[in-house]
């Protein structure tokens, strides 16, 4: 049996083992047959992600913090109705990503007690659930914030090392996807409903202090050998059912102020991140909008198969989320029916059209 990887790592692979594992990489992904067809002169070897909880596997799990969910009705879904501490009914978009490249079925917390060597040089996830560009949002929360990510990012390239190779390390670290998915909680909790920052900035100026610590945190990233960089635009946060309860009146609209502000922050993150693909050697920094394609999915739900679009199947659906969406919780009868599994993330079903979208858009940007 493989040894477990823990925070006290240690296998001494020789040269032998590590070709052997190597090999047994290769023969994998071949095995597994992706929907999205690459490029002839393109390979995607393995997804990361950093960010927040729309990307958080299981992160989160052993924090001291609220903002976890391994716990039922979560996972409902998933393999076997485990819950894993994903922030959905079933799998999440780094999953769904890996199983349409044809990588792997799942992609695993780094902080998983069930994490072996066989599953490092297919990727991991760093992401924690609550976690924002703004330092400030994860001490919040109480979550890893992106600078430990960045940390845990480089102990995991050690253990890379010991498994298959300096050489072979750096091809996957050069070839993989990263995803960065942050921001939706910088606005909808640190800016709005906590209120912290608007002391010190107003919508505008918050907006750039966002996308230079995202710059910051991709430019960190590519230090550490990542080339290909897929970042998420934040999505309309205003019309998911929490800020709707929160912010959208008595007839829970769309919290317009939210919306404009998310808006902001991706018209200013684009072109950034045009700048870092110019200036940075060899690099893909891609800015992949989920905004647009998503606030299409909530207001025209019929057209994708969905029929309703304000509420999620947990509870109430109006503010349950984390803790307050629970064993106790009435589930919707028909969870294909949702776009939102509880009132902030959304169901299985809804990610899989969203990253269907994204996956045969911008893939061949990462050439």
């Amino acid at each position: 049996m493989m040894k477990q990887i823990h925070s006290n790592y240690s296998l001494p692979f020789d040269n032998l083992r590590r070709f052997w594992l190597f090999g047994f990489l290769l023969l994998l992904c071949r095995c597994c047959e992706g929907i999205v067809k690459l490029p002839e002169n393109m390979t995607i070897p393995a997804v990361f992600a950093f960010g927040d909880s729309i990307v958080d596997q299981g992160n989160n799990n052993k924090l001291k913090t609220a903002i976890y969910c391994n716990f039922v009705p979560y996972g409902k879904d998933f393999q076997g109705g485990i819950p894993t501490g994903r922030f959905s009914n079933g799998k999440t978009p780094p999953d769904i990503i890996a199983e349409e490249l044809g990588i792997k079925d799942l992609i695993q917390a780094y902080q998983d007690p069930n994490l072996t060597v066989h599953d490092l040089p297919t990727g991991v996830s760093f992401a924690s659930g609550g976690c924002g560009y703004d330092p400030q949002t994860s001490n919040l929360m109480s979550v890893t914030p992106l600078s430990s990510q960045v940390e845990q990012f480089k102990e995991y390239i050690g253990k890379l090392k010991a498994a298959v190779g300096e050489d072979t390390t750096n091809q996957i670290l050069r070839n993989a996807m990263h995803l960065v998915v942050a921001g939706s909680d910088d606005l909808a909790n640190t800016y709005f409903t906590i209120g912290i920052r608007r002391l010190q900035y107003d919508v505008n100026s918050y907006a750039d202090f966002l996308v230079d610590s995202a710059s910051i945190f991709i430019q960190d990233l590519y230090k550490l050998g990542a080339r290909r960089i897929a970042v998420f635009s934040i999505p309309p946060i205003g019309c998911v059912p929490f800020q709707r309860t929160l912010a959208g009146g008595s007839t829970r609209r769309c919290a317009d102020s939210y919306n404009q502000a998310a808006q902001l922050v991706n018209g200013k993150m684009k072109p950034q991140l045009d700048l870092l693909t110019q200036s940075l050697a060899e690099s893909r920094v891609v800015y992949i909008d989920v905004y647009k394609p998503f606030l299409d999915l909530i207001q025209h739900p019929s057209n994708y198969g969905f029929e309703v679009n304000d509420k999620g199947c947990c509870g109430t659906g109006n503010i349950e989320v984390t803790m307050l969406c629970n064993k106790y919780s009435r589930i919707c009868g028909n969870v294909s029916e949702y776009i939102f599994w509880d009132s902030y993330h959304p169901t299985e079903r809804a990610y899989r059209v969203l990253v269907k979208d994204v996956i045969i858009n911008y893939i061949e940007s990462f050439v």
